[in-house]
């Protein structure tokens, strides 16, 4: 029933890819969504060297003969990254899909992409940015609407429009997502005409999510209404769990406190410590506001396995209507 242009592209069993969180999409976290059926995507960032990133492929390979992909960040960041040392070496070892975020398409890139045949997929937030990537060569887009955790843009547009707009503005192939949590908002994003969904909130409440277990409660426990923005005004609008580091960051803002004030607040190495060590207040972690809908910890694979039967049900029920 859903055997999509995406699965088929990525020879992967189910229309799911995991999203790209810094710090957590380590090798494990990335094999136990590509086991569980989806497209695992390791965030090169996490790594600190060649070495240390060569060593998660090698990782990610140990523990799953499923297809797995490579998140290259294009985002600020406070150490300098230079994406075609990852990209050297995820060449070296193999890897045949690789994803793309960030606030500008991957100009000096996208040849080297092309040239070695790599299925390359570009996460974006608007047409024109879809449209640009496609293009450039790009053979799928992921697009997240204003529901999302994480970066959202500057667009604030949803899902519900968002997906469809894109849509019927390419010719290749479309991956929507914006606060999916189970096999409902799996069956209306591709209702909406996408090939594939992207799942991020939902998976850091699962058994296998590299997050201390104060923190996978609290996301249990939270609602639709527990989220807010933060970041806008340094121009990197992220959605995030509603904590007192979040609340303490718009503060912030408001009072137009300086860049080095704000990081100090939602700086990695103090959301580390929260996602390590279940301090809750300490930093600040994406979270879309489909964590309203997130009531148990399942292992990822039973969480796909419950998504895809719920999304049949769906449909076979509108089918009978």
């Amino acid at each position: 029933m859903f055997n999509t242009t995406i699965t088929k592209m990525l020879n992967i069993r189910y229309p799911l890819l995991g999203g790209t969180m810094m710090y957590l999409s380590t090798a494990e976290f990335t094999a136990a969504i590509s086991n569980a059926g989806g497209l695992g995507v390791l965030a090169s960032a996490i790594y600190q060297n060649r070495e240390d990133f060569a060593e998660a492929l090698d990782r990610v390979r140990e523990l799953t003969d499923q297809p797995f992909a490579v998140n290259l960040n294009l985002f600020p960041m406070m150490r300098p990254i230079d994406n075609d040392d990852y990209l050297d070496v995820l060449l070296e070892k193999g890897v045949n899909i690789v994803e793309t975020s960030g606030h500008s398409a991957p100009e000096a890139l996208c040849a080297r992409f092309k040239e070695a045949g790599l299925t390359w997929i570009h996460k974006c937030v608007g047409v024109r940015y879809a449209l640009k990537v496609q293009d450039m060569g790009a053979d799928a887009v992921t697009l997240v609407g204003y529901e999302n955790g994480g970066a959202t843009g500057k667009l604030d547009v949803g899902t519900l429009v968002l997906v469809p707009r894109v849509v019927e503005s390419l010719d290749i192939p479309v991956i929507g997502g914006g606060g999916v949590s189970d096999g409902r908002g799996l069956a209306a994003i591709l209702a909406l005409g996408a090939q594939g969904v992207i799942v991020g909130t939902r998976l850091l409440a699962t058994q296998e999510a590299p997050i201390h277990d104060n923190l996978k409660q609290a996301l249990v426990n939270a609602g639709e209404l527990d989220t807010m923005l933060v970041m806008r005004s340094i121009g990197n609008t992220h959605r995030v769990w509603k904590n007192a580091a979040a609340v303490r960051c718009a503060e912030l803002e408001s009072d137009q406190a300086s860049l080095p004030e704000i990081l100090n607040v939602v700086g990695g190495e103090k959301a580390k410590r929260m996602y390590f060590e279940g301090d809750l207040g300490l930093g600040i972690i994406s979270c879309g506001q489909g964590v309203g809908m997130i009531h148990d910890i399942p292992t990822v694979k039973g969480l796909f396995d419950r998504t895809m039967r719920e999304a049949a049900d769906v449909v076979r029920g509108l089918a009978a209507d």
